[in-house]
């Protein structure tokens, strides 16, 4: 990396006017949700590969979804604890580079799934005695796999152009982790160029699926507003609301950034560090939360392991 950069390593600042009083408080807060996060998606993940009557195209791409989530977790959140904790925010070039590449590619893949759930709510509620003809356990596998791969080879054209970048200082990162967003004002050198063509592939990885996502729910809406007089129409609109507080985590909070930008609405630095926090961290919590909540099965496996523990203590 010598002869890519004369900067060998980042420094992550997370909240830059944080006192030193509170760094212990913020890193426990963080701490708590890295490990709840872990422990929610990663029982969602273990339900759906042990129990086998969950292997279903929807509990796959839930699955899929969870797994995305723990990963970036497990890539970003250690490395901002630790620099709380020890002072150690240190981070090398080619760490920041992978973390970078992570990011936003678990990132994209997050949006992808969160666009095939909507075809399937399409599916299931425009074709219903279709459904299990058309989404097949094989299918929704294949579509899971693709997006993986496309977003990985996406975001690869994006990190290899940051790579080429020099950096020669300074190194701070205002920020939890590394991310376009925050390197690209490091580069001393113009970054227009790659800057448009990263914007060009985050819109489009974002705002593409957005767009099949309303499509899908409006026509989704009209179907279940024809039906109002039907015994049917509270049935079909419970079995979107799921998917539907998913989509509100995930899109609202990022779209109002993107037109935050746009306008020039200008934050505190330590506010906009904590927004970015907020609505990257805590969709990978409440996601497994409202599946366990809201979905009648994973419940009821939850609460038969809960009724088995008790048993076994008394």
């Amino acid at each position: 990396m010598a002869n890519q950069s004369e900067v060998l390593e980042f420094v992550l600042i997370g909240f830059p006017s944080l006192p030193k009083n509170f760094h212990i408080v913020v890193s426990l807060v963080m701490f708590l949700v890295y490990i709840t996060s872990l422990v929610a998606n990663g029982t969602v993940i273990g339900l759906i590969v042990v129990k086998e009557h969950l292997h279903q195209p929807m509990y796959i791409v839930i699955g899929n979804l969870a797994l995305s989530d723990l990963l970036f977790d497990t890539i970003t959140t250690p490395k901002i604890i630790a620099k709380y904790w020890f002072g150690d925010g240190n981070i090398s070039f080619s760490g920041c580079l992978f973390q970078l590449f992570c990011v936003h590619s678990l990132g994209s893949v997050d949006s992808f799934i969160l666009m095939l759930m909507a075809a399937d709510r399409y599916i299931a509620i425009l074709q219903p005695l279709r459904y299990f003809a058309i989404i097949t356990k094989k299918l929704t596998t294949i579509f899971c796999s693709c997006f993986w791969v496309l977003s990985v080879v996406i975001v690869s054209v994006m990190t290899y152009m940051i790579l080429k970048l020099p950096f020669c200082g300074p190194n701070n990162i205002t920020g939890c982790f590394c991310s376009s967003s925050v390197i690209f004002p490091l580069a001393c050198t113009d970054v227009t160029y790659v800057r448009q063509v990263s914007l060009i592939f985050a819109l489009s990885v974002l705002l593409i699926p957005l767009a099949f996502i309303i499509l899908s729910y409006a026509l989704i809406v009209l179907t279940i507003h024809s039906m109002l007089h039907s015994d049917n129409w509270q049935k079909l609109f419970y079995t979107c609301t799921t998917h539907l507080l998913v989509i509100c985590l995930y899109y609202i909070p990022r779209v109002f950034m993107y037109l935050a930008n746009y306008v020039r609405l200008l934050f505190n630095a330590d506010i906009n560090v904590l927004i970015l926090y907020m609505y990257t961290f805590l969709p990978h919590l409440a996601n497994p939360i409202i599946y366990c909540l809201r979905n009648k099965e994973i419940k009821v496996i939850l609460e038969n392991m809960m009724k088995r523990k008790i048993r076994f203590k008394v």
